[in-house]
């Protein structure tokens, strides 16, 4: 027998703007844009052609291979549950909200795809909120 959880999460497309920091300075993505050659124009241009999708807990998404997404619990412990207090304390706030409200409307993570491969771009805390609980969240993929 499969439980369901009552919590719920609306997943909406993302704002473009508010997710820049990661490509002008996540220092973990930086080599995945050189290798390539994405470039924030690029990224731009195709980003409005994205599309929602489903992506159960895993380091694919269908049979895309997708960098840093870090789906395995061990991984939620060393980069969030462990992470520093401000950064634990955004997804805390989200957890907090889901539990009191039993729902919540989010920005999907952004997940971009290029030759075959693909980076979770931005959404690593929302994405975890919704694996831990066992939700199904939905990503923005955008294919450059």
């Amino acid at each position: 027998m499969i439980s369901s959880s009552s919590l719920r999460i609306g997943w909406l497309q993302p704002d473009l703007d508010e997710e820049r920091w990661e490509f002008f300075n996540h220092p973990a993505k930086q080599e995945w844009y050189r290798s390539h050659a994405v470039t924030w124009e690029q990224i731009l241009t195709r980003f409005t052609d994205g599309m929602l999708l489903p992506y159960p807990r895993a380091a694919t998404i269908g049979t895309l291979p997708v960098a840093l997404s870090y789906h395995h619990y061990d991984e939620y412990q060393i980069y969030l549950a462990r992470a520093k207090r401000g950064y634990r304390k955004n997804y805390s706030r989200m957890e907090d909200s889901l539990q009191e409200a039993g729902q919540l409307t989010l920005p999907a993570p952004i997940i971009l795809v290029c030759n075959g491969k693909g980076l979770l771009f931005s959404g690593y805390r929302r994405l975890c909120l919704a694996w831990n609980y066992g939700i199904v969240p939905y990503v923005w993929m955008v294919t450059i």
